[in-house]
Formats: C-alpha cells, sequence, structure tokens
C-alpha cells in the first residue's frame, strides 16, 4: 500500500477488524468493511468527475458518515478535504471555496438553497447531495483498490480558522500532523479498542474531528455521531449506548451539568471527559469532580491540528485550572517578547513546534512566514508557567486591557464572574477611560430566572481580585456571540460594548 496518509486508514482498519461497528448514525450502524467499501466507492465517484492529487474537495454539512467518508476518499485521492462550517453565511462559504479552490462540493440536503446559490461564484464544478443520489453514485461506482501514492507530508485537510480576528485563514494540516495528533492523543488519554465515543461537537471544528473522532477510529473504537449537540439528548445517548469517552467545549458541558437530568442521570459507562476550545472555568471543573467525573482540559488550535497541552486524569485535581504540559509528540515554550523564556509564575506568550504542527496558511506566504519564529509556531496566547512545568492559559494576548500601566487578563477576570451564583456567561472587554486610558467592562448573561444587580456582581469581585482587575462597569444581556465551535467572538463583543 503506498498510500501512509488517512486515506489508507479504513483499508488498515478493515483488514484488521472489519466487523466492528466503526460508526453509529441514527441508529445505523456502519462496520469498518462497509466504511472501506463505501470510501472506495466514494473515491471512483469523484476521480470519475475528474478530482485528482491535490485538487480540492469541499464538504458541507452536519454531522454524518458522509462527511467522514469523504475526508478519506480525498485522501485516497491524495486530493485535499476542506470542511465547511454549517453556520457560514452564503457570501462566507462563497470565499472559502473561492479561496480554496475547491472543484468539488458535496453538501447535506439542507443546504442545498446555500449552495445552488453558489452557482457562478466558485470553481466548483461537481455537487454531490447527500441522500438518494449520493447513495446511487456510490452503488453504481467501482470498489477496486485505488493504491495513489500519498506522504505524511501531503496536504491533508484545509481547515479555516473561526475568523475571530478577521478574515479566516486555511490552516494546511498535513497527512502527517493528523497522524501525530492522533498518536499523542493515544499516548496521553489511554483510548481503547472498546471505546464508544460521542461526536456532537462539530466534525467541521478540529477539536470535534481531530482530538476525538480520528483517535478514536485509529484506535479501532466506535463513534456515535449526532448532527447538533443538545443536552438533553446527551443524557439518552449515554445511557442508551453506554458512552465512554467525550469531548466539548465548556458552554456545552456547562448546558448539560445545569440540566435536570443531571444529578440522577446514569453517567457509569464514561471513562474520560474532555474539553477545550477555550479557558474552563474552575467552578465547572468542581461540578464535574463533585459526580466523580474525570474531567480532563487540554489546550489547542487549528494550526497545531489542535493538540499542543493536556492535563492528565492524574493531575486533574491538584493542577485544576491549568492546560497541563505538552503532549507527547509536542514543544511548548512559554516567552518574553524577546523570545527568552519567562521565569515561574510570569506572562508571556505560548510557542508551540511539533510533527502536528502545520506548515503554513492556504496561499498567504507572507502571514505564514509571520507566524513562524526560529520554526516555533506564535499562538498569540499569554500563559505562565509553575514550579512544575504546568502551563496556565492566561488569555490572548491582544485581549489584554492595560489600565493605568496595570496588565489586565480578562480570562482571569471572567473565571471569578463565573463563580457567582447568577451569572451563566461572561466576557470582560476593555472601554476607554479618560482617567486610566481604559478599564474593564463586565458583559453577562444571568442565569434564567435570575435577575442581575450589576452594582452587586461589581460588590462580589471586591476581596476576589485586585482591584484595579475589577471592571468599573456591567452590561447584562440576552446572549454571546459565538462561533460554531463556541468561540467567544470578543471581537463583535468589543463592537457592541466597547464604547465608553
Amino acid at each position: 500500500m503506498r498510500n501512509e496518509g488517512l486515506g489508507s486508514w479504513p483499508a488498515r482498519r478493515a483488514r484488521k477488524t472489519p466487523h466492528r461497528v466503526v460508526l453509529i448514525h441514527r441508529d445505523v450502524a456502519v462496520n469498518y468493511a462497509a466504511l472501506h467499501a463505501r470510501t472506495t466507492r466514494l473515491a471512483h465517484v469523484l476521480r470519475a468527475a475528474g478530482i485528482r492529487r491535490g485538487d480540492r474537495v469541499a464538504y458541507l454539512g452536519a454531522n454524518h458518515p458522509s462527511y467522514l467518508e469523504t475526508l478519506f476518499a480525498a485522501g485516497v485521492l491524495g486530493a485535499v478535504f476542506v470542511p465547511l462550517n454549517t453556520r457560514l453565511a452564503g457570501p462566507e462559504v462563497a470565499y472559502q471555496l473561492a479561496d480554496s479552490g475547491a472543484k468539488a462540493l458535496i453538501h447535506a440536503p439542507s443546504h442545498g438553497v446555500l449552495a445552488e446559490g453558489l452557482r457562478g461564484e466558485t470553481d466548483v464544478r461537481t455537487r454531490i447531495v447527500v441522500g438518494p443520489d449520493y447513495e446511487h453514485l456510490l452503488a453504481d461506482a467501482s470498489t477496486e483498490p485505488i493504491d495513489e501514492p500519498v506522504g505524511l507530508d501531503d496536504i491533508c485537510i484545509i481547515m479555516y480558522t473561526s475568523g475571530t480576528t478577521g478574515r479566516p485563514k486555511g490552516a494546511m494540516l498535513t497527512h502527517g500532523n493528523l497522524t501525530w495528533n492522533a498518536v499523542n492523543v493515544l499516548v496521553d488519554q489511554d483510548l481503547i479498542a472498546d471505546e464508544v465515543a460521542l461526536v456532537s461537537a462539530p466534525l467541521f471544528h478540529t477539536a470535534g474531528l481531530n482530538m476525538l473522532t480520528l483517535p478514536v477510529l485509529l484506535k479501532g473504537g466506535c463513534c456515535v455521531l449526532v448532527e447538533a449537540f443538545d443536552p438533553g439528548g446527551t443524557f439518552e445517548l449515554i445511557e442508551d449506548y453506554r458512552i465512554t469517552f467525550m469531548f466539548g467545549v465548556p458552554a456545552m458541558f456547562d448546558q448539560i451539568a445545569r440540566h435536570p437530568r443531571w444529578a440522577g442521570a446514569d453517567l457509569s459507562s464514561l471513562r474520560m471527559l474532555s474539553c477545550g476550545g477555550s479557558p474552563v472555568p474552575t467552578s465547572l471543573i468542581a461540578t464535574y469532580q463533585s459526580r466523580g467525573l474525570t474531567f480532563m482540559q487540554g489546550y489547542g488550535m487549528t494550526e497545531a491540528a489542535p493538540g499542543t497541552l493536556f492535563l492528565d486524569a492524574e493531575h486533574a485535581v491538584s493542577k485544576a485550572g491549568s492546560a497541563g504540559v505538552p503532549h507527547f509528540f509536542s514543544d511548548v515554550r512559554v516567552v518574553r517578547p524577546d523570545l527568552s523564556p519567562v521565569g515561574v509564575g510570569e506572562t508571556g506568550e505560548i510557542l508551540v513546534r511539533g510533527p502536528h504542527v502545520m506548515p503554513g496558511y492556504w496561499g498567504l506566504p507572507q502571514e505564514s512566514d509571520a507566524a513562524f519564529a526560529d520554526g516555533w509556531f506564535r499562538t498569540g496566547d499569554a500563559a505562565r508557567v509553575d514550579e512544575d512545568g504546568f502551563v496556565t492559559i492566561v488569555d490572548r494576548l491582544k485581549d489584554m486591557i492595560i489600565s493605568g500601566g496595570e496588565n489586565i487578563y480578562p480570562a482571569e477576570v471572567e473565571d471569578v464572574l463565573l463563580a457567582h451564583p447568577g451569572i451563566v456567561e461572561c466576557a470582560v472587554i476593555g472601554v476607554p477611560d479618560e482617567r486610566w486610558g481604559e478599564v474593564g467592562r463586565a458583559v453577562v448573561v444571568a442565569r434564567e430566572g435570575v435577575r442581575i444587580d450589576p452594582d452587586e456582581v461589581l460588590a462580589s469581585l471586591a476581596g476576589r481580585l485586585a482591584k484595579y482587575k475589577i471592571p468599573k462597569s456591567v452590561v447584562v444581556v440576552e446572549a454571546l456571540p459565538r462561533t460554531a465551535s463556541g468561540k467567544l467572538l470578543k471581537t463583535r463583543v468589543r463592537r457592541q460594548h466597547g464604547s465608553a
């Protein structure tokens, strides 16, 4: 087999465990032999449509077996997979299709109107709708093996960043990046072949795909695919399928813990709960520990495929609030602006290097060069390191507020605010101030049925934060803007609530 990349995974798994169930979607189970056959058939369909090595194949739709079939089929041909965020508007989808130069688009029926509206705006010449058309094409296609040589350095995925700082950039992730990230997960999270993972985080996001689904498939486990996260439905899925492994962003785990079924649900099958995407409030960690659940967290970014730091079960309590230490095949430094290492407890920028780190951004050579320093990827995130080498994420460097010469990291303030019984979500931003240059403002969302008194909220922070860190104002809103992957859109919060 000349294919060393992800496209070979279904074939390699099918020869080892053909009859084991790999995917469950809406109670329909698919085994590894069937996944291999369907992937091969789809690869023939794409090749008949003119897709060749290096061509880009896009997918638009919620979590579904066809998503993974498209990813692997593109890998069989040496083509490049482009997952699209289902929450994007038409012009945003058009931009990513045009920017990547995608020649084929496979999409769910739910996005048919959007896809139809893109005709003439992109290079897409092949469109396949998941459903009867898709199944007919596969049924008529060959199952003859395709032995295209694909190396670990070849580009596997162009995954667009969330666009929290402007126009999304396409992170080029190689087959090697994704493979080494999966190996890191297997080493550090002790996955087993009998793993049953609940995949309710979107597959178009790097964490749902790379930190959960691909490692489970590499190990030979089973993934239960759910189109959309629903906290109540999550309890049923855990009990019905005896889910052992879950990944989610903090907002998802918070909704689960606040659901009426939380206290009495049977969660005995769960072995691992892994959280990432944004800083995890210490109060949320305590909530899960109170149910006897090991709540692990990590830190990463799309450009690192994404796993970078991980807090294992052994240290989940003693180092709660930390993002842990580097994954096995990952190197991390925290540095000052001159790139010299920070001292213990000093805040600096996180740099990361390893076989899971992307080679650069699609079509952006200058931005790619600027993203690296001496071979290390510059994350733009601020952190500090304790005496044991555990790294605590402080905030985005660009989100730091400088008030009267003092540095304020909003994430630290947000963590304290989230301990307030009436607050379910919050964001702290800087607003102009004549005396101090800028001061903090807390934008908060009240728990259902709670009326928030801004003065009481500010008073509750006294003695828990240094006086200069306490926001000078509180704004109560119904919801905070987030990306589809759950990340807070601070730029939009600033735009809406950042005026003096």
